[in-house]
């Protein structure tokens, strides 16, 4: 898919979708974004991107530096998890790849960090590759966050958008099956018109 930079700055990027603030690694399914013309914006498109939407989830700092390689592992990632949560919201059995690399990523992150010593610092503790530490930290919060999505009471409000072209995923309340007013403003819009065109052909 080809990478819709201008939409950055051309049109605000969609709010979060219901369930969003409760849950990191829905957003992250959804920073991926397809949009009306056939466009697609995706938030984990560039390094520097993908560093800014981790920094604007408490999972890496400022100016990490991470690398092409870094952000291609978390959006491969995230195809997984949308592959598991489209499993769970049409009912068919999880991929078993989609389950082996989610539990890869939740077995990235070692559950200490190391003990070093140096001529200088003496005894300290740190992992031997800081960028690598935090982009498995990410991974594995990540992972954990979506199997705690997948498998706890809130699995049953998950759904799809139901706005063509959205490709977001979202927690129901109520009725309402869209991710944001634009879709389902949308999805009104597209309903009157099909009631005017059936009204008019009578």
């Amino acid at each position: 898919m080809r990478v819709m930079e201008e939409t950055v700055t051309a049109e605000p990027v969609l709010p979060p979708a219901p369930g969003a603030e409760q849950y990191r690694a829905l957003d992250f399914a959804n920073s991926a974004i397809a949009m009306p013309g056939g466009r697609f914006l995706d938030l984990l498109g560039t390094p520097a991107a993908t560093n800014q939407w981790l920094t604007e989830h408490d999972l890496a700092p400022t100016g990490a530096g991470l690398q092409e390689t870094c952000a291609a592992q978390l959006r491969t990632l995230r195809e997984q998890i949308r592959a598991l949560l489209a499993s769970r919201v049409d009912g068919h059995p999880a991929p078993p790849s989609a389950l082996a690399a989610v539990n890869g990523a939740l077995s990235r992150a070692p559950a200490a960090s190391l003990l070093h010593w140096g001529p200088t610092r003496g005894l300290f503790r740190a992992d031997s590759h800081p960028i690598t530490q935090i982009v498995d930290h990410a991974l594995a919060a990540l992972a954990d966050n979506a199997a705690d999505l997948l498998t706890g009471p809130d699995a049953e409000r998950l759904a799809a958008c139901g706005s063509s072209p959205c490709t977001r995923y979202l927690l129901r309340h109520g009725r309402r099956q869209w991710c944001s007013t634009r879709c389902g403003d949308r999805v009104r819009a597209a309903r009157a018109y099909a009631r005017r065109t059936r009204l008019e052909s009578h």
